[in-house]
């Protein structure tokens, strides 16, 4: 069985993000969404995670709570995240995972899968969770209009 997944802030949820979705679950048995906790926006985390799910509902969320505050591609950093995704992930047999971040290949390489890239230089989609948050009416094409609402409340 493959079981892929990916893991993101979705700070907001945009048309990247759903592209590199919808590729896993095209190509996946199961396919795991592991949303990350974050303060760059002032949306929690279960809605961040509601929004995936009302758009996906056949995939599987994880939360990542209080994730280590630690980041980098230096293999101390690289430890400190992958231990903690490790213990988001336990028990999951994961086979593949999607991203389109320089640091796939590390948690490829950590938990011995193999790393799925998708559109890495964005191409298809050269948006960010960033320039939609600095300007959401400019960009309101990459968001869903539930995440739209809660992003023109905010």
């Amino acid at each position: 069985m493959k079981i892929g997944f990916t893991i993101g802030k979705f700070a907001p949820l945009h048309k990247g993000h759903q592209y590199l979705i919808e590729k896993g679950i095209k190509e996946m048995d199961k396919f795991y969404v592991v949303v990350y906790e974050t303060d760059v926006i002032d949306i929690p985390i279960e809605q961040r995670a509601k929004w995936i799910k009302d758009i996906y509902p056949e995939v599987h969320i994880l939360l990542a709570k209080n994730p280590p505050s630690q980041y980098g591609l230096d293999e101390k950093s690289v430890k400190i995240q992958m231990d903690y995704l490790k213990s988001i992930l336990k028990d999951i047999p994961v086979t593949h995972f999607y991203n389109s971040e320089p640091y796939g290949k590390f948690v490829a390489r950590d938990l011995n899968i193999e790393e799925v890239q998708v559109d890495r230089k964005r191409e298809k989609y050269a948006i960010s969770g960033t320039k939609i948050r600095k300007n959401i009416k400019e960009n309101k094409a990459y968001v869903e209009d539930i995440v739209y609402k809660e992003l023109k409340q905010k």
